[in-house]
């Protein structure tokens, strides 16, 4: 009994102390305020019967005993009885000294009742001072076991939101989301406000310069085009939550039902590009820093100069004439059911990636080998391999790792000039013929949908950071 006792005190201390933690953090502390309402409310009232019971007369009584150790009063009598004799001197008045006593009494009992009654007033208008009786009466109230259960009848939700400030690595990734989420909204505004005061007319572009104004008007009316400017973004910020943006304009096939089949061809190309990039350039670059100067690091810097400035769409064409026209090894256009047509949209989307992050590795592995601690993992003796894979290239990663991913969200945004040269039904072939109709529910769904994937890619990017430099995980660790 007595050690169920002792885990639920110390079950409700921790939960004091968390709450009382956040509740010195002003945006917390607000937070604090909107998710758990109800049972502020009912703390709210009983502060206001606890400072009209006691608080008053206590604060009066507190104010006049600082009023008379401060040695104001004596100052403001000793101030008055100055002034009434040198009243008296200056209008020569014949007043005798018990007169002039009880004049300064009364003198000293009104501007000392005003000045103690306006330190009172400045105390209860201090909001730290009254934040603090506020927070000591939630306490209280948390301290009790009925208070306790009414606050997590109450006040579900502010114990997750307590849950989230405590938590560095936890409230790190909420925050980050928060980001992203106004990241997108912001993105969305900006491109639907681009598109609405376009010059260019949906329906005339969809149904032709033939059409006639009665047909024009219909396809408006149909697609919501004579709504406001806030109506239709109202709409189409309603959309993004409920995983509905309309319909093309063009084909008439709502967007993201259009966007989710084409995901995952574009995800597999990205991948498998991705993993080739990874496995040839990283190796290849810390090779080459640690043979810095020498003829494959020549012969490696060329070779990158030349994979980061080939254009992908004449790279393409030429694997498509030498590989598959030429010598008919691979298919040239892309087919679900052929595997083998994947491997030159691979390799052709990765060249570029595996030239960036190849002279990114080098680089950032060159500036890490010349660190003292590199020096001194190697005067302990340590084989040159565990000193560049132990030390060297963790430390390294970072900027490696910014590269990447920068690189593989914009892949995942769709790599419009290679699905075109492979006929590949991507994301990226389906936003570029979309935005010259424009058909703007599928240019919006596209531009959304790069939106979230580079918060996503940014995110985990982000997560990635702390896992691997523990510096930023203690950062994080530390809120």
């Amino acid at each position: 009994m007595v050690s169920k006792k002792n885990w639920i005190d110390r079950w409700t201390d921790n939960i004091q102390y968390h709450y009382k933690k956040a509740y010195q953090n002003k945006s917390w502390r607000m937070g604090l305020f909107i998710f758990g309402m109800l049972f502020q409310l009912i703390i709210f009232i009983s502060y206001l019967i606890r400072q009209k019971k006691s608080g008053e007369k206590n604060i009066r009584d507190k104010m006049e005993k600082q009023f008379n150790e401060s040695g104001r009063a004596e100052a403001l009598r000793s101030q008055l009885e100055n002034q009434e004799k040198q009243k008296i001197k200056f209008l020569n008045l014949n007043v005798s000294s018990s007169q002039n006593q009880r004049r300064v009494e009364k003198l000293y009992k009104e501007e000392s009742n005003r000045e103690i009654s306006e330190r009172v007033e400045a105390y209860y208008e201090n909001d730290e001072t009254g934040a603090q009786s506020y927070l000591q009466t939630t306490l209280d109230w948390l301290s009790t076991t009925g208070g306790l259960v009414l606050s997590l009848f109450l006040a579900w939700p502010m114990y997750l939101f307590l849950i989230v400030v405590s938590l560095p690595s936890l409230h790190y990734l909420i925050q980050r989301l928060l980001m992203m989420f106004f990241v997108i909204i912001g993105v969305t505004v900006i491109v639907f406000t681009l598109l609405y005061f376009s010059p260019s007319d949906p329906a005339t572009n969809i149904l032709g310069n033939q059409a006639t104004p009665e047909q024009v008007e219909n396809f408006r009316q149909l697609h919501g085009l004579n709504d406001s400017y806030f109506v239709q973004l109202g709409e189409t910020i309603k959309g993004i939550f409920t995983f509905d943006l309309g319909n093309a304009y063009a084909g008439n096939e709502r967007v993201v039902t259009t966007i989710l089949r084409r995901f995952p061809i574009t995800l597999k190309i990205t991948l498998y590009a991705l993993g080739l990039s990874v496995a040839v350039a990283l190796p290849a670059g810390i090779y080459a820093a640690v043979k810095t100067n020498t003829t494959f690091d020549q012969l490696f810097m060329l070779i990158a100069l030349l994979g980061i400035s080939i254009p992908s769409f004449w790279q393409g064409l030429i694997f498509i004439l030498t590989f598959s026209i030429n010598l008919g090894w691979l298919p040239a256009t892309y087919s679900s059911t052929n595997a083998m047509s994947l491997i030159m949209p691979t390799v052709v989307l990765g060249t570029g990636l595996m030239a960036s992050v190849a002279r990114m590795t080098r680089s950032s592995t060159l500036e890490v080998i010349n660190e003292d601690y590199i020096l001194t993992a190697r005067a302990k003796g340590l084989s040159e391999a565990k000193v560049i894979l132990r030390h060297a290239v963790p430390n390294a990663l970072i900027p490696i790792i910014t590269i990447i991913g920068l690189q593989f969200g914009g892949m995942l945004g769709g790599a419009s000039v290679t699905e075109k040269v492979f006929s590949i039904n991507g994301i990226g072939s389906y936003i570029v013929d979309k935005q010259f109709i424009p058909d703007i529910p599928s240019v919006m769904a596209g531009v959304i949908y790069i939106a979230i994937v580079l918060s996503i890619v940014n995110v985990f990017v982000d997560l990635l950071y702390s896992f691997l430099d523990p510096r930023i995980r203690s950062r994080v660790k530390n809120g």
